[in-house]
């Protein structure tokens, strides 16, 4: 194998990507973007978190969740109230379409795992997912200490 052949995250984005591709198929019908199931995930057992604690859950920007989640508010998934405390945060709730949506969404995460994973025994699947959790959480700890050396400078 090559030094190129042996860059993990190389490979976890092209995993990523397809999956996003998988996603965004089977979504289409029901105008939902691949950038935004991810959202509905977490809210599907968060229901009403805030939208920086959505954006802090899936570690992306407070920029990127406003948008999605205006997608999604505009397609009739969820809706947004504003914080009794900070009238400029907002909560976000799943609406009945979204919750009727949910079945076919883990259908269909399911199948795409179902497709990656086949090559594998159930073995070596748990393997994986615990090799994966633990590069993650090293990743996440690094990441913090990264982050706060820069917040002391």
């Amino acid at each position: 194998m090559t030094p190129d052949e042996m860059l993990t995250g190389k490979y976890i984005s092209m995993l990523n990507r397809l999956g996003q591709a998988h996603l965004a198929a089977k979504m289409k019908a029901h105008d939902i973007g691949s950038g935004q199931y991810s959202f509905l995930l977490i809210l599907y057992h968060h229901d009403g978190l805030s939208q920086e604690a959505l954006s802090a859950k899936l570690l992306i920007d407070k920029g990127t969740t406003a948008r999605a989640i205006s997608k999604l508010e505009a397609a009739g998934y969820v809706r947004r109230t504003k914080n009794r405390e900070d009238r400029r945060a907002y909560h976000v709730f799943l609406t009945d379409k979204a919750r009727e949506l949910q079945p076919e969404l883990h259908q269909a995460i399911m199948e795409w795992n179902e497709k990656m994973l086949e090559v594998l025994s159930p073995e070596e699947r748990l393997q994986l997912y615990s090799m994966l959790k633990r590069i993650s959480d090293n990743t996440l700890k690094n990441l913090k200490e990264c982050e706060g050396t820069h917040t002391t400078e």
